[in-house]
């Protein structure tokens, strides 16, 4: 009898697990239906997915095509670029060292950089590698990054920059994504390891992980064999766009890879640092990326029924359903990109696209945990294209706006000699307003093919449109006197940088 039983729950512990390892019906039923209606409903030319569940892919597909205009399709080991989620493969790296004692996170950043500087020269020396890694040292988010984003500036020039840039606020008072504190961070490890930051992942990431297709910089995506073109939208339209610039801030989003390669690291991560039995990360370094260390928020989207949002080190953190979420996302010229672990659940979700104009990319991902959880279908890419919509139709009317106030004033009330000058910003460098064609056109010292035309709204606001639409359309304002100018107010699209920068006439 005693037997029996057991023989009998063996038997349906065994069909338990089957049932377990069973897909969710959306993914059986409905992600190939969905993922299609996506790529129309948002003009993405291509989109690649993959789940990992219990140490396994239960989901790799890939739709569309590299390129618009093309049948190029996308495969398994398309390259995109995954932008900042190449930041948890820089923490990882660094707490990798930390495991190994080759360094501490608490370390002060001086000790391995010590030409290292920030504009206040108490936080020179008080700043840890930890402070670089989740974001505290007082920095608005994304400041400073129209200066080093996409820009001429070597590795060498955007640290020195960084290092006169004065934070918007006081030391760890605040959380601000600083992209700039991540290449340092990323500069930490040549001089602890004698390796490159890009030779150090190859090694003891990409290479262990088999992630043999994945690219540490920018510069090398423009020749790889199997990537996708990078593509955006400018009025509604799809177009191609060029590969970011970006390997100055490499450490913070230059990495390309592809969501065969992502599996690799995401079943890693939710293994403890194995792959295929052996231990490439240690379990305790994979745990100090997680460690909340900023509060970035009071939960909300993309996870509606969180109560908090943090960053650890590299990551995002907050929780959803009673489980613990551990995400990022990435942004570049042309991609976005999302990873999301649930620990829990020994669950991973990986969506990548070859468009920066889509909400797409992390709410596939919502979906596909809720689906996961057991929790009802929401349609989230249906409620993400109405508010995008609605945020395309108000800034379509503002715009619509400001050109009529340009047809009012269509005639100048002050020359347009009176604005033609070369300007200067204290840190940026310089720019240059010149009337060509009898428009002005701003060019800027360290962005040599990007151009502003300007448009007179009234004498002192002009509608400022780039040629690249990545930059955005934006209201400047001269500051004037005495019918001449002493500076004008430069805004970029939020994209890039929130921050405006004061350039005075010379």
């Amino acid at each position: 009898m005693k037997k029996h039983l057991i023989l009998l729950t063996a038997f349906f512990l065994f069909i338990a697990n089957l049932f377990a390892q069973e897909p969710p019906s959306f993914i059986k039923d409905s992600l190939d239906t969905y993922v299609q209606r996506a790529l129309n409903d948002w003009k993405i030319p291509g989109v690649a997915v993959c789940v990992v569940k219990d140490g396994k892919v239960a989901v790799m597909k890939a739709y569309g095509v590299k390129e618009m205009g093309t049948t190029n399709k996308v495969d398994e080991n398309t390259l995109f670029m995954i932008g900042s989620n190449t930041k948890a493969f820089t923490a990882t790296a660094l707490a990798m060292l930390a495991a190994d004692e080759k360094l501490s996170l608490d370390d002060h950043v001086i000790k391995w950089l010590p030409d290292f500087k920030l504009y206040d020269p108490w936080v020179t020396k008080e700043a840890n590698i930890r402070d670089l890694l989740c974001h505290r040292l007082g920095f608005e988010t994304f400041q400073g990054d129209f200066m080093f984003f996409d820009s001429d500036l070597t590795l060498a020039e955007v640290r020195e920059k960084f290092g006169r840039l004065k934070p918007n606020y006081s030391f760890r008072s605040r959380w601000g994504y600083t992209n700039a504190a991540f290449m340092t961070a990323g500069e930490i490890i040549p001089h602890v390891t004698g390796k490159s930051w890009a030779a150090f992942l190859k090694d003891s990431l990409f290479t262990p992980l088999g992630m043999t297709n994945t690219l540490a910089l920018a510069s090398e995506m423009k020749v790889a064999a199997n990537r996708a073109t990078a593509h955006t939208l400018v009025n509604g339209v799809l177009q191609k766009t060029r590969y970011g610039n970006i390997d100055a801030l490499a450490p913070a989003g230059s990495v390309s890879s592809s969501i065969n390669d992502m599996s690799h690291w995401v079943i890693s991560l939710l293994n403890k640092g194995k792959c295929n039995g052996k231990e490439v990360i240690p379990a305790a370094a994979i745990e100090q990326t997680r460690i909340p260390h900023s509060v970035f928020g009071n939960g909300g989207y993309p996870f509606r029924k969180s109560h908090f949002s943090l960053y650890g080190l590299g990551w995002f953190l907050s929780d959803y359903s009673g489980r613990k979420i551990v995400s990022h996302t990435g942004g570049v010229n042309g991609f976005l990109t999302s990873v999301m672990l649930v620990p829990e659940e020994n669950l991973g979700i990986i969506v990548l696209t070859n468009s920066d104009d889509n909400r797409f990319f992390t709410s596939l991902p919502d979906e596909i945990l809720d689906a996961y959880l057991g929790l009802p279908y929401n349609n989230y890419s249906q409620e993400a294209l109405a508010a995008d919509r609605a945020d395309k139709k108000e800034e379509a009317n503002w715009l619509a706006e400001k050109k009529k106030d340009i047809a009012k004033n269509a005639r100048f009330r002050l020359p347009l000699a009176t604005y033609v000058g070369n300007y200067e910003h204290e840190v940026y460098g310089k720019m240059t307003i010149r009337e060509e064609n009898q428009q002005l056109v701003a060019r800027f010292e360290h962005h040599k093919r990007c151009y502003a035309v300007l448009e007179s709204i009234d004498d002192a606001h002009f509608l400022a449109t780039f040629n690249d639409p990545i930059y955005g359309i934006n209201e400047w304002r001269f500051n004037l006197y005495d019918s001449g100018v002493k500076s004008v107010t430069v805004t970029v699209a939020k994209f890039i940088e929130f921050t405006p920068y004061e350039f005075y006439k010379k």
